[in-house]
């Protein structure tokens, strides 16, 4: 059984209402994108759906019940695609993995650049605080368990390798996406790297 998404007005039960629901959560992301989070409105929402004001209302309750619902899809398909990330270079070793993985992470946020600036800098942050926590907590544990098989002997323990390391590339892969500096992706990931190594040293 499929389970409702939070914010519904009706429980998507027939397989038509579950594609009725998706296609207004994709056109929620469109719109969204295209206008920003305060311009995006339920008129605009339903207009690129295709379907009247009324039919949304069917299923939404407001405009933050259906960029709710755009936001926890985007969040999850992102997260899903950070955590291949890792999941896909395990046998790697340690520095090639980070290379590879930041790299990895910059084309994901890259491709995904509104998005990042939307919850960088357009969504409250209580709206986006859980997905982020999510999204950082499994990479973090995946991070963790590698290390804790490559370098069992570090002077920190593998977790706390981990969440330094993950908070930090996040945290200066989203700027790099948001301010597009005058330098290079690969100066950036040459530069993580080298951070990376020495925390690990």
């Amino acid at each position: 059984m499929t389970a409702s998404r939070p914010g519904l007005r009706k429980a998507p039960q027939q397989e038509r209402s579950r594609e009725m629901v998706d296609r207004i959560v994709a056109a929620g992301r469109a719109v969204v994108v295209q206008h920003g989070y305060e311009r995006a409105t339920t008129n605009r929402v339903a207009e690129a759906a295709g379907i009247s004001p009324g039919s949304l209302y069917q299923y939404f309750p407001n405009k933050e019940a259906v960029l709710a619902a755009v936001v926890d899809a985007y969040s999850a398909e992102i997260a899903e695609q950070l955590t291949a990330v890792v999941k896909d270079r395990f046998d790697l070793p340690p520095l090639e993995l980070m290379r590879t993985s930041y790299d990895a992470l910059l084309d994901i946020l890259l491709a995904n650049r509104e998005y990042v600036r939307l919850m960088a800098r357009e969504l409250p942050r209580a709206r986006i605080a859980p997905h982020v926590e999510t999204m950082e907590r499994r990479v973090s544990d995946l991070v963790g368990a590698y290390l804790s098989v490559a370098r069992p002997t570090d002077r920190v323990a593998p977790s706390t390798s981990a969440w330094i390391l993950v908070r930090m590339v996040e945290h200066l892969c989203v700027q790099f996406v948001l301010d597009e500096p005058d330098f290079g992706r690969d100066v950036l990931v040459d530069e993580l790297v080298h951070l990376s190594a020495g925390h690990l040293a």
